[in-house]
Protein backbone atom coordinates (compact mmCIF):
# COMPACT_ATOMS: atom_id res chain seq x y z
CA UNK A 1 0.00 0.00 0.00
CA UNK A 2 1.30 3.46 -1.09
CA UNK A 3 1.95 6.10 1.51
CA UNK A 4 -0.38 8.34 0.26
CA UNK A 5 -3.12 5.58 0.32
CA UNK A 6 -2.57 4.76 3.67
CA UNK A 7 -2.33 8.81 4.45
CA UNK A 8 -5.98 9.27 2.89
CA UNK A 9 -7.21 6.58 4.83
CA UNK A 10 -6.07 7.92 8.61
CA UNK A 11 -7.95 11.00 7.60
CA UNK A 12 -11.10 9.71 6.42
CA UNK A 13 -10.34 10.50 2.63
CA UNK A 14 -10.54 7.03 1.46
CA UNK A 15 -12.32 4.05 2.74
CA UNK A 16 -10.08 1.19 4.74
CA UNK A 17 -9.00 -1.87 3.28
CA UNK A 18 -11.63 -4.71 4.27
CA UNK A 19 -9.16 -7.73 4.00
CA UNK A 20 -6.29 -4.96 6.64
CA UNK A 21 -5.73 -6.91 9.68
CA UNK A 22 -8.27 -5.77 12.26
CA UNK A 23 -6.81 -5.76 16.18
CA UNK A 24 -7.02 -2.85 18.63
CA UNK A 25 -3.17 -2.44 18.73
CA UNK A 26 -3.40 -1.30 15.07
CA UNK A 27 -6.33 0.24 15.93
CA UNK A 28 -4.49 2.62 18.65
CA UNK A 29 -1.90 2.91 16.17
CA UNK A 30 -3.34 4.26 13.27
CA UNK A 31 -5.18 6.80 15.93
CA UNK A 32 -2.12 8.03 17.19
CA UNK A 33 -0.63 8.37 13.24
CA UNK A 34 -4.11 10.16 12.66
CA UNK A 35 -3.22 12.65 15.56
CA UNK A 36 0.04 13.53 14.77
CA UNK A 37 -0.57 14.26 10.83
CA UNK A 38 -3.20 16.38 11.72
CA UNK A 39 -0.43 18.44 14.18
CA UNK A 40 1.79 18.42 11.53
CA UNK A 41 -0.91 20.05 9.30
CA UNK A 42 -1.57 22.43 11.82
CA UNK A 43 1.92 23.38 12.63
CA UNK A 44 2.38 23.82 8.69
CA UNK A 45 -0.19 26.59 8.87
CA UNK A 46 0.94 28.36 11.91
CA UNK A 47 4.42 28.57 9.88
CA UNK A 48 2.83 29.43 6.69
CA UNK A 49 0.98 32.26 8.55
CA UNK A 50 4.10 34.03 10.30
CA UNK A 51 5.96 33.70 7.34
CA UNK A 52 3.49 35.76 5.30
CA UNK A 53 3.10 38.32 7.82
CA UNK A 54 6.82 39.21 7.59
Amino acid sequence: MGVWNQIAQYLFLKKKDPDAPKSQWVNYMHGINRISILLFIVAMIILAIKLLRH
